[in-house]
């Protein structure tokens, strides 16, 4: 019995497991074309479930220097979002890895900034509550996209919903939550 939080291995292999296959040992070259599918379903389900950005992958107020010559910012590679506080005037935005300026039309800055930014976390650095989402998420697709029963998609849904409420259950609590100080309300409210 393993007492730790849900691994990588082990939630690819709900996703196996939940279309009738045999659990895989490893996640390096695991031989098994349905289990690179459900890693990659995982994967991209990760993905957009953080992209919304949560208090555990969010950064506030983190400093985005500029490299010179040509004085243009540049975030690291797993930044899904950046968004400003405090400063509605602006239209800085994120074009591939680089922030440019959309009034100015340029990348290149005055002044370093300060943003918050959302980060691409790998899974095994996700708390408890996100990974069992996301693994249930990623299970009910990838049921569906292989094999496509309605009644195995339904009992997969209401584990997902189940999921999803802890998932909000934790970000409530854990998460310090201000509706004043959200990068989407304050956009709306600088309008």
């Amino acid at each position: 019995m393993n007492l730790t939080p849900t691994t990588e291995l082990e939630a690819v292999n709900r996703l196996l497991i939940n279309i009738g296959e045999t659990p895989i040992n490893t996640l390096e070259n695991p031989g098994v074309v349905d289990a690179v599918r459900a890693r990659q379903t995982l994967y991209d389900t990760s993905r957009g479930v953080q992209a919304h950005g949560w208090h555990w992958n969010r950064d506030r107020d983190l400093p985005l220097t500029r490299t010179l010559p040509a004085n243009e910012i540049t975030l690291p590679a797993n930044t899904l979002t950046v968004t400003f506080r405090g400063r509605p005037d602006e239209t800085f935005v994120l074009r591939g890895r680089r922030l440019y300026d959309a009034r100015k039309h340029t990348y290149s800055f005055a002044q370093d900034l300060v943003a918050d930014v959302v980060a691409f976390l790998p899974f095994e650095e996700l708390p408890e509550p996100a990974r069992q989402f996301i693994t249930l998420s990623a299970a009910r697709t990838f049921q569906e996209n292989a094999i496509g029963s309605d009644t195995l998609s339904g009992f997969d849904r209401r584990d997902e919903v189940r999921a999803w409420a802890a998932l909000m259950n934790a970000e409530g609590e854990e998460g310090d939550l201000n509706i004043l100080s959200e990068p989407s309300v304050y956009r709306v409210l600088g309008r």
